[in-house]
């Protein structure tokens, strides 16, 4: 019995193995993440989605010449059932043990493993490769994304609303000011870094004081950031800048407070001939993909699970402490107008969960400087 709900991905597998053979791939994973490793990401982003129907937040696929599974948690096993057609297995774990496990028993020894080197972590890159250790399979970073080559021009494109300033009402702090409290905890440590590389979407959004809304729910905007002592490095599509942010980033050009805008693929070539030269790499792990962090000498990189801007960022000053008490005051008075709306309107029958959601979405979406929800509402009854 396939449901209704079901997606056919038989065409959509057959391309996908088209293209493994031709590159001389046995096994191909498809992970559930962005090259940033966002908690969210964007509809063009959503690769295990296209290639398996499963739109969960979590699981990861492995695509070999004969067989697909996926691999999610409780919380989508029932989706997923839902959503699948005959072509997959579900497997109803996680863990990246089970997934080398079954690439084992499916992939023939000598036959290769490959992944796109900028969707996985530096640590799920190494469960991975310890879980193939000694075993004849060879873990291949690929750089050609083997989906987007069968997605075509049927994937979503790229992003281009604009990317826009917030004004010191909102921060607290200019970047320049952000930029140089960087710099002295890089004077400051012990190990002397030279460069900070941020890959995580916040961090970057957070230290220019700019916002957009390349991913539903999450004011930020696909990029990279390259910060030495000297100079600033912005990796972004910089025709999607507003004048003003523009400015914002160029106004103290030429000079150590001058933004460089680059392009945003530039950055995996860019940050290689910076680790040519003498050099320490501070990166936050846990944001960082093994596509960027292979790509620096092990004796040039200094390692921590957040970057100095993701730490900092989570040190709220002044103003922005009494922002987020304005905000929370704000939310309330939408929930409270949300409650007495649904005691006018639940007797009468006329609620249900969808209508409660866009309701409540509505009214906050009334309150001065709103910018929509951080998250779909979560709307149920009973």
């Amino acid at each position: 019995y396939l449901p209704p709900t079901a997606t056919e991905t038989t065409a959509r597998l057959a391309a996908l193995r088209g293209a493994m053979q031709a590159h001389g791939v046995d096994a191909y994973i498809v992970p559930a993440t962005d090259a940033h490793m966002s908690e969210y990401i964007a509809e063009r982003d959503s690769r295990l989605g296209w290639v398996t129907g499963f739109t969960g937040s979590a699981g990861t696929a492995v695509v070999t010449l004969d067989k697909a599974a996926l691999w999610t948690d409780s919380r989508y096993w029932t989706q997923a059932e839902r959503q699948m057609d005959c072509n997959w297995e579900l497997q109803r774990t996680t863990r990246i043990e089970s997934i080398g496990l079954w690439i084992l028993e499916a992939v023939p020894a000598g036959g290769n493993v490959s992944v796109d080197p900028f969707l996985f972590s530096i640590d799920t890159w190494s469960s991975y490769s310890e879980a193939l250790h000694g075993s004849g399979r060879t873990l291949l970073p690929m750089e050609t994304n083997l989906v987007d080559q069968v997605w075509g021009d049927q994937r979503p494109p790229a992003a281009s609303s604009s990317i826009y300033s917030l004004s010191t009402e909102f921060t607290g702090s200019s970047w320049q000011e952000k930029v140089a409290g960087i710099r002295q905890q890089m004077e400051q440590h012990v190990q002397s870094p030279t460069a900070v590389l941020l890959s995580g979407l916040e961090e970057t959004a957070w230290l220019f004081n700019l916002r957009g809304d390349d991913i539903p729910y999450n004011p930020v905007f696909y990029s990279y950031t390259l910060l030495t002592s000297s100079d600033i490095r912005l990796f972004v599509d910089d025709t999607r800048l507003t004048a003003e942010a523009r400015q914002s980033l160029q106004a103290d050009c030429p000079g150590s407070l001058c933004v460089e805008l680059l392009e945003y693929d530039q950055v995996r070539a860019h940050v290689h001939d910076y680790a040519q030269g003498n050099v320490t790499i501070w990166i936050g792990t846990e944001y960082t993909t093994y596509g960027l962090y292979s790509v620096i000498p092990q004796e040039k990189l200094l390692e921590d699970s957040y970057s100095p801007v993701m730490t900092a960022k989570a040190v709220k000053n002044a103003k922005e402490q009494e922002l987020l008490r304005a905000a929370h005051v704000r939310d309330a008075v939408a929930v409270i107008q949300y409650l007495l709306w649904l005691e006018k309107m639940v007797p009468q029958g006329l609620v249900d969960e969808y209508s409660g959601a866009r309701q409540v979405d509505a009214l906050r979406w009334a309150q001065e400087h709103s910018r929509g929800p951080s998250f779909e509402s979560i709307s149920a009854s009973g």
